[in-house]
């Protein structure tokens, strides 16, 4: 039986989302119902999407027994509400990133998934896609095999000139370089670092006039002298890649290390290239959303309560970082 999807929000990274899920087999996958807080909104997106039903708010989808997971694609300051919402109307979710605005959100979002748990099955992931792509899980294989040894220093950086976009610079909108490109650098360190949590957390950098960071570096300390370096910026292009420096070797993401499709370990290059889309995308790499979906579908099936790659605590351990790091620079 396919996992039927209701999709909340209207927007660009929900049509990329729908799009991917269209180069699943629809055996598996359905986009059954979308909802917008415009209903003409709605209409437009399920008349493009051919998706059957479509809601003019949040609360009916909700309400719609039919759909067995909701993608909630809404602004960051919104994901909170939205996935209390559905939860609440025991409704499996997946939240793209961030999880929430601070870890205090990402705390309630998990205690209302573990207090819906005795109604239904629930599956409640983070939806940092990168963790689900075929390179981000050669490099867990690789790493567990101890391909370049200990590791010792990882650094990732990620920023582009993205201030002309107020979902990203304005502060009522949930922006700021941390919580839209940030977020990516640290789970990368995170899981290299297979959910230590960091031993110090330092962070300089600068804010734009809306009151966001525009620019931050921060610094992470492990156990054994372990270093990680993050960049991230909305004001300025910057590599876009990461590196994983071993004892004994080196693993290179060498761009796109948000979405990547490309491996380099210790000069062995490695290709994984994602399936063409059917239809337009907003953003680079979007079709490579479908592993997060087969992630859900799989866990769903299996009964699993919250997902092995990106478990709860690893969602409250990113949250605990970007908030540490937000309170030395904003």
């Amino acid at each position: 039986m396919a996992t039927r999807w209701g999709i909340c929000s209207a927007g660009k990274i929900s049509h990329d989302f729908t799009v991917a899920l269209k180069t699943l087999p629809s055996k598996e996958h359905q986009v059954v119902a979308v909802a917008a807080r415009d209903l003409m909104h709605a209409q437009a997106f399920a008349t493009k999407h051919s998706i059957p039903r479509a809601y003019g708010s949040y609360e009916e989808l909700a309400k719609d027994s039919e759909i067995d997971v909701v993608y909630v694609g809404t602004i960051h300051p919104h994901h909170l509400s939205a996935g209390r919402l559905f939860m609440n109307a025991h409704k499996n979710v997946l939240i793209e990133k961030p999880l929430a605005m601070n870890a205090g959100e990402a705390s309630e979002l998990i205690s209302t998934a573990k207090r819906n748990k005795v109604f239904m099955m629930e599956m409640f992931c983070k939806a940092l896609w990168t963790r689900f792509f075929p390179v981000s899980v050669e490099i867990r294989q690789r790493l567990a095999q101890g391909e370049v040894g200990e590791v010792q220093l990882v650094r990732a950086d990620l920023g582009a000139p993205l201030t002309h976009i107020p979902r990203l610079a304005e502060r009522d909108l949930g922006g700021g370089a941390v919580l839209d490109l940030g977020v990516y650098c640290l789970q990368f360190v995170l899981m290299v670092f297979n959910g230590e949590k960091p031993e110090s957390v330092h962070a300089s950098g600068f804010n734009l006039d809306t009151g966001v960071d525009g620019t931050m570096v921060i610094v992470l300390k492990f156990s054994g002298n372990r270093m990680a370096v993050c960049t991230c910026s909305i004001t300025m292009m910057l590599t876009n890649d990461a590196v994983i420096v071993g004892s004994k070797g080196t693993i290179k993401v060498p761009d796109h290390m948000w979405c990547p499709t490309t491996l380099e370990v210790n000069g062995e290059v490695s290709k994984h290239p994602l399936p063409e889309p059917p239809m337009p995308l907003n953003f680079i790499n979007s079709t490579g959303l479908r592993y997060e979906a087969q992630e859900v579908r799989q866990c769903l099936l299996q009964g699993f309560k919250e997902c092995p790659v990106m478990s709860w605590s690893d969602s409250s351990l990113l949250a605990e970082v970007i908030d540490e790091a937000r309170r030395e620079v904003i």
